[in-house]
């Protein structure tokens, strides 16, 4: 597929590459699983540079065995020459080449040498000021290769020069990563980044499948549904990679957040566990995984859990605690998860509204998801108002209220939304009284936009993408 976006990732890398020309320079990329890390990695080497795997399924003598054999037909190392040790590896590799080396799952050296780690802190030490290398630490257990550089008790701990959190890709590049497959529909391709997110890996998959004009149905299908399907795997095969033989209660609490249980004391309910038990697990799955994240309403308030991987939020709601059925591709299963999917993108759409906004230069400072609890007047019920997005300008004490429909609407049903959203925003304790309202609707379609627009309402709808 052709590579797309990341020009300022590149710029930061090609920039880095030449201020290793005056002396030694490290940085680390580091990313969930799938956002491309590798693919950026490749990007910027050239035939004359270094990639190193770390393959954690190795012993330590045969991934050095595996070095040394690139090394050899790079000409680095003489045929005759062995390599016993780690320390020989890093100081043939300090003292005789030039250029980028990258060393790609660079966190798996815990489990295949921890002493790699050491040896490297002294080779880096004593090649400090030496011009010509440029070395790229990459790896996906993202807790993991922070602690390796950050945390003061490791030998590598400030032996960075950069740090590149890698993002996925937003929705308006996978737009073109879409187009380049055929999928020109618009509501296709907001359906696909609700599953998808910005992680590269699965747009390739549509493209091995030469799947770009066949429709959202028969994709997902062909990804998903079908007998052997391409992607039917995915999940498991990344959180085998990150949770290893412990994968049991992760995959619950994952199970839990994706079932609509966003708070511990709700997922330990779901799970029958108290929450002093899930405390070291969820610890590890929003520091160490980054699967896990804690998001707070845009105002302030009660924070909740979100899954961070699109791909693994959409397999936890549908497909885990159904595998049984999954795995028989029982037509109720498979109809039920179809007959949903459109009330799953309506959630997800809202992230593609808060991009679009930020695009837009609306001069909002923040923006983000608010929900509230209050009391019914007439029944006393506890109630939880929610707001699709809310932006603020903090100087300016102006604020904007929006709501994300994934459906055609009438100007009828258009000014409804909008009634409603203005009575919800009463319950938005922010600068009462002394805030500038406004007000917006997102749509796939909108009837009589101009004439809401007239109306001082902000109105966009999939055209306006």
């Amino acid at each position: 597929m052709k590579f797309i976006d990341r020009k300022e990732e590149m710029r930061y890398l090609k920039e880095a590459a030449e201020l290793s020309k005056s002396k030694l320079f490290t940085v680390s990329i580091t990313g969930l699983r799938r956002v491309g890390k590798t693919r950026l990695i490749l990007e910027i080497l050239s035939k004359d540079d270094m990639y190193f795997f770390v393959n954690k399924d190795k012993e330590s003598t045969s991934l050095l065995q595996e070095y040394a054999d690139i090394l050899k037909a790079r000409k680095i190392l003489s045929g005759l020459e062995t390599l016993n040790t780690w320390d020989v590896f890093f100081k043939v590799l300090f003292e005789r080449f030039k250029g980028i080396v990258a060393f790609d799952e660079f966190q798996n050296f815990t489990a295949v040498d921890k002493s790699v780690y050491g040896i490297l802190q002294k080779y880096i030490d004593l090649n400090e000021n030496n011009a010509g290398l440029f070395i790229i630490f990459s790896g996906s257990t993202v807790g993991l290769m922070k602690k390796l550089f950050s945390d003061s008790k490791q030998p590598l701990y400030g032996r960075l020069k950069r740090k590149m959190p890698l993002k996925p890709l937003m929705f308006r590049d996978t737009l073109e990563v879409c187009a380049t497959l055929g999928i020109h529909d618009i509501e296709d391709a907001v359906r696909f980044y609700a599953i998808f997110g910005g992680f590269p890996k699965y747009y390739v998959a549509i493209e091995d499948e030469q799947l770009g004009d066949s429709g959202f149905e028969k994709i997902m299908d062909r990804l998903f549904f079908a007998e052997n399907a391409v992607l039917e795997d995915e999940a498991s095969q990344i959180l085998s990679l990150e949770f290893g033989k412990r994968s049991g209660i992760y995959y619950d609490i994952l199970a839990a957040i994706a079932s609509g249980n966003t708070r511990i004391s709700e997922v330990a309910s779901f799970l029958r566990k108290k929450e002093t038990a899930l405390t070291r697990q969820m610890n590890e799955l929003i520091n160490r995984f980054e699967l896990v994240s804690i998001e707070k309403p845009v105002t302030g308030g009660k924070s909740i859990y979100v899954i961070n991987h699109p791909l693994l939020n959409f397999w936890f709601r549908f497909f885990y605690k159904n595998l049984s059925s999954y795995k028989r591709r029982e037509i109720t299963l498979i109809s039920k998860i179809k007959d949903n999917m459109n009330a799953y993108v309506g959630r997800r759409f809202e992230a593609v509204c808060c991009e679009f906004l930020e695009y837009e230069k609306l001069n909002f400072q923040k923006s983000g998801r608010w929900w509230g609890a209050y009391r019914d007047a007439e029944t006393d019920e506890r109630k939880v108002a929610e707001i699709d997005i809310v932006s603020i300008n903090e100087q300016t004490k102006e604020i904007l209220f929006c709501e994300c429909k994934w459906q055609n609407l009438s100007r009828k049903d258009a000014e409804r939304v909008l009634y409603d959203l203005q009575e919800k925003s009463k319950r938005v304790d922010w600068n009462i009284g002394k805030r500038k309202e406004h007000f917006a609707i997102f749509a796939k379609r909108i009837e009589g936009k101009d004439a809401l627009r007239k109306s001082a309402f902000l109105v966009w709808d999939l055209e306006d993408f």
